[in-house]
């Protein structure tokens, strides 16, 4: 018997950028119905994600920080490197380019807010970071340097909607769902994936089925080739509606 696992990315992927899921509501409710877990696996921290889950009553394991941590399957599973360590690094980063680099645990609560869209203690809890450090991206023409110094120093850099983030180099979305499918898998299981971003790479080709959700210009550049190529669906509109109909469709709910 065939046992599914909906693994999703949440910024841009189940919310919408006013953080919105309800459209996905009924889809999430007839997949409890059949017992089926809604793993996210989110570049959000954990506290944000206990959040999430209390209202979206989900149960079961997490991946928070972008693969830096599996929550909810016994003891904690930990792949990222402590986030005190990762903002000296990032200091080191900045000073070795001449690029400004600034976290965003460095910037005021008024700039978190205009950042991030949160507000109160939303963004205190996107602030409490344990494995990851977000940062503003530099410009365009300092990545790939940024990317290269950053892979000599075992790190490595991804980009997210808003923000770039630092992890351990090896620490990422796909690494997390393989750890988290090595202590806890059922027999028979088949992983459907969910994710909207350069970040959800690693998740989208670690996953038996993946599905990409469009933002309102249609899918990321860097995950075009992928739903060009039919190896992954493109789910038929953006965010929580797009998001149901996809996993919908995938699982042959009613």
């Amino acid at each position: 018997m065939t046992r599914w696992w909906v693994v999703t990315d949440l910024d841009g992927t189940l919310l919408d950028h006013h953080y919105d899921w309800q459209p996905a509501a009924p889809c999430l409710r007839a997949l409890k119905r059949r017992g089926v877990p809604v793993i996210p696996c989110t570049s959000k921290t954990a506290a944000e994600v206990r959040a999430f889950r209390r209202a979206a009553e989900l149960n079961g394991p997490y991946i928070v920080e972008n693969g830096g941590a599996v929550y909810g399957a016994g003891e904690p599973l930990v792949l990222g490197r402590p986030s005190d360590q990762l903002a000296q690094q990032l200091d080191a980063l900045a000073q070795e380019l001449s690029v400004p680099l600034r976290s965003l645990n460095a910037c005021t609560l008024p700039e978190v807010q205009a950042l991030t869209g949160l507000a109160g203690e939303a963004a205190r809890l996107a602030l409490a970071r344990q494995w990851s450090l977000p940062f503003l991206p530099p410009a365009a023409e300092h990545w790939r340097a940024l990317q290269a110094a950053a892979e000599q120093r075992g790190l490595a850099v991804v980009q997210g909607n808003r923000l770039a983030h630092l992890l351990a180099r090896g620490c990422d979305k796909g690494q997390a769902l393989a750890a988290l499918r090595r202590r806890c898998a059922p027999p028979g299981l088949r992983v459907l994936a969910l994710g909207d971003s350069p970040n959800d790479l690693p998740l989208l080709q670690a996953a038996d089925v993946a599905v990409v959700v469009p933002g309102a210009n249609g899918p990321h550049p860097e995950l075009q080739a992928g739903v060009s190529s039919s190896r992954w669906q493109l789910a038929p509109a953006p965010h929580a509606p797009g998001w149901a109909a996809a996993v919908a469709a995938v699982l042959g709910l009613s």
